[in-house]
């Protein structure tokens, strides 16, 4: 009896150890399920991730201000400049032979304006002399106007003797030639009176119209403000053919070639300021529910690997996601449509001092992570 039961309570204990096996089994993934499930609700979900980001910046178009030919090119790609560095000369030739009109301009109107002003003086002395030449005229027309009434008098008299004899006829024609005569002068000075009225009146005239010329001072006179602003438009086109860096940063794009001949506006190159770089994460709509702008982020750059960590926080976010912005949207108004989980582009500012430290290109891949407990 003993031989057969010992294969029996053998059995039974290979049993109990495979229980006691499994049950420790489902015990340890139990705990490991409950640790998980406590990681991921106490931290983990605090955090969003993508490797969807990119390095970016915005670029500064150099472009001339003023057309000529390119007489220097002092830059390459991929040189550093600084800002204010000389990066292309364009012949000055043409700028400064405008800049010499426009200073002979300049000079001509302020001649021309000082004459407007010396002329004042000779108008008043002819506005004085047409004065005096009116009063004459008018002393003139007052003897005419006597001498003709004197003379009207006189042969209406020999015309009333005339009749009775007393008055020869010789006599009579005198006194009607007489009348006849100062009826002519007073006729002329008449005419006199009202020229040398006219005359005044053309002198006070052009004595106003000169008063316009030269209102205000001489600084401020239309046109020689105008002479003026066109030397110093003249002066800023001859500065403009030197071309300089409007930022610090590094040349690409570099298209102008010695010799070349160029517009105002045509791109010569660009100018990548790395210093201002930051990083466009292009997160799940789905993840971006506890996202604020403030949040602080890590990120890492492909090019440095994980031994380098960057420290940003959240700028802002998009006006619409990438779909919106395609050059050929999608069109989701059709009859069979799928959804697409859409993806909106996420700006990170960059810590300027690592930055400097391991400097980043445009178009780099990294990788960024939110921490979304901080809701600003």
């Amino acid at each position: 009896m003993s031989e057969n039961n010992l294969p029996i309570s053998s059995a039974l204990n290979k049993e109990q150890r495979r229980k006691k096996l499994l049950i420790g089994l489902a015990g340890i993934v139990g705990i490991a399920g409950v640790s998980a499930a406590a990681y991921w609700l106490v931290y983990s979900s605090h955090f969003v991730a993508t490797d969807n980001a990119y390095a970016a910046v915005e670029i500064a178009q150099v472009t001339p201000s003023v057309g000529g030919t390119i007489g220097e090119v002092l830059v390459t790609d991929t040189q550093a400049v600084k800002a204010g560095d000389i990066l292309v000369r364009i012949d000055p030739t043409d700028a400064r032979l405008a800049l010499a009109q426009a200073e002979a301009d300049l000079g001509r109107a302020t001649r021309r304006v000082k004459g407007f002003v010396a002329n004042d003086g000779s108008l008043g002395a002819q506005i004085a002399a047409r004065d005096a030449d009116e009063k004459r005229a008018a002393a003139q027309l007052g003897s005419a106007e006597a001498d003709f009434e004197r003379a009207r008098i006189d042969l209406k008299r020999r015309e009333a003797l005339a009749a009775s004899g007393s008055v020869s006829g010789d006599e009579l024609t005198r006194a009607q030639n007489a009348f006849a005569s100062a009826q002519g002068n007073l006729a002329a000075a008449r005419a006199a009176a009202e020229q040398a009225k006219a005359n005044r009146s053309t002198a006070l005239s052009t004595r106003e119209a000169n008063a316009v010329l030269i209102a205000g001072s001489e600084e401020s006179n239309p046109e020689i403000a105008l002479a003026r602003a066109r030397r110093d438009q003249a002066a800023v086109d001859l500065e403009r053919t030197v071309v300089r860096a409007p930022v610090d940063g590094v040349v690409a794009k570099r298209q102008v070639q010695l010799g070349q001949r160029v517009q105002a506006g045509m791109p010569l190159l660009a100018i990548v300021p790395i210093q201002q770089m930051h990083v466009d994460a292009n997160f799940k709509e789905v993840q971006l529910e506890k996202v604020r702008v403030g949040q602080p982020v890590k990120l890492h750059a492909d090019i440095y690997g994980s031994g380098v960590t960057y420290h940003g926080t959240v700028e802002g976010f998009s006006g619409g996601s990438g779909a919106a912005f395609s050059a050929i949207p999608a069109q989701n108004a059709t009859g069979n449509w799928i959804k697409v989980v859409q993806r909106l582009p996420v700006r990170v500012k960059l810590d300027a001092k690592e930055l400097e430290a391991n400097p980043l290109k445009v178009g780099l891949s990294m990788q960024a992570e939110i921490d979304t407990r901080s809701q600003n």
